[in-house]
């Protein structure tokens, strides 16, 4: 019943929905440090303070369920830079993903410049390690939703609120988790009052959600992890996908109350007192964290070559090499 009445909500058109977009900032940035290193942050703010992108910024604009949700943007269209929500420290900056103490870095494959679209993560969820989805028969992969927003109007940059509207998802399997991708639209983008399903965005975009479904595939194969499986080897649609995402928003609220186990998870907060032992002051976060006070943006340090060829796949998305052909990727 929940997702029947989530499904009518993402039928209707934007300017039906009342205002979605408004009450959910203005947010400002705090960076410090060299972008391609492993110290370098973004913290979110709040009326100068800073805040989490994960447990503070809400999952519905204005907190009213419907089409439109919020998105945090780690990834900019067509940049390379592995960047992620940092899990385990307090506020959960953004920062580079390592991989053996060295910052990742996603390669190129053609006909795609690194990552094609805009890429973040869904505030106020959580892809619960503690239960089996239902969907996969595989726990989560404990972190938020993923996102990718395939709007044309903008590449985004790190640490960007937008909101945006479900289209639907795909569960796809990482390392025997559940790592769902949902697929969205900036609410900004004039397609957006035009499509309300995959099937709508291929009447306008051929071919692109295909694309995108097989990039998530493969992406991974330079560095020889393989291919991701997705389940069904399809998109699920927007009642769905918006039905999981209500559930994995009561996954988060009970992991932020204590009623899940956190593992590795810091859950501060500044937004619900009631949630006493993760709740702090606004005022009080730099202090206690020991944040830098303000921001310091160091040059960015250089990123290997290797990251600025592009590499080739065969049908069966296997990687074609030439002899002299050098493929390192870590």
């Amino acid at each position: 019943m929940y997702a029947q009445r989530l499904l009518q909500m993402v039928l209707m058109p934007l300017d039906a929905i009342g205002a979605a977009t408004d009450g959910i900032g203005p947010y400002t940035l705090r960076e410090v440090g060299a972008r391609n290193t492993v110290d370098w942050r973004i913290w979110l703010e709040k009326n100068g303070n800073p805040i989490s992108p994960w447990h503070d910024v809400p999952l519905y604009p204005d907190n009213k369920p419907g089409a439109v949700i919020n998105f945090v943007v780690e990834i900019p269209r067509w940049t390379d830079g592995k960047i992620e929500t940092k899990r385990n420290e307090p506020l959960n900056p953004l920062c580079h993903d390592t991989s053996e103490d060295k910052p990742r870095f996603v390669t190129s494959f053609w006909p795609h410049k690194t990552y094609p679209f805009v890429y973040g993560s869904i505030p106020q969820t959580w892809e619960n390690k503690n239960v089996k989805d239902d969907y996969t028969d595989f726990v989560g992969d404990n972190d938020p939703i993923d996102l990718f927003d395939v709007s044309s109007i903008s590449t985004g940059y790190t640490g960007e609120v937008k909101q945006v509207k479900v289209l639907g998802g795909l569960a796809m399997i990482d390392s025997n988790t559940t790592d769902w991708k949902v697929i969205a639209i900036d609410v900004k983008d004039p397609l957006a009052n035009l499509v309300s399903s995959v099937e709508d965005l291929d009447k306008y975009r051929p071919g692109i959600s295909d694309s995108f479904r097989e990039w998530f595939i493969y992406y991974k194969v330079a560095r020889g992890s393989g291919l991701n499986p997705i389940v069904g080897n399809r998109y699920v649609d927007a009642g769905i996908m918006n039905a999981r995402l209500a559930e994995s928003h009561q996954h988060w609220r009970e992991l932020v109350l204590g009623k899940e186990e956190r593992g590795n998870i810091n859950a501060w907060q500044t937004t619900d007192p009631s949630a006493r032992d993760t709740y702090v002051e606004p005022q009080d976060a730099t202090e206690k964290f020991k944040i830098p006070a303000k921001s310091r943006i160091l040059p960015p340090a250089p990123k290997p070559t290797l990251y600025d060829r592009w590499y080739y796949l065969d049908d069966k998305f296997d990687l074609i090499t030439v002899p002299g052909d050098a493929v390192e990727v870590a």
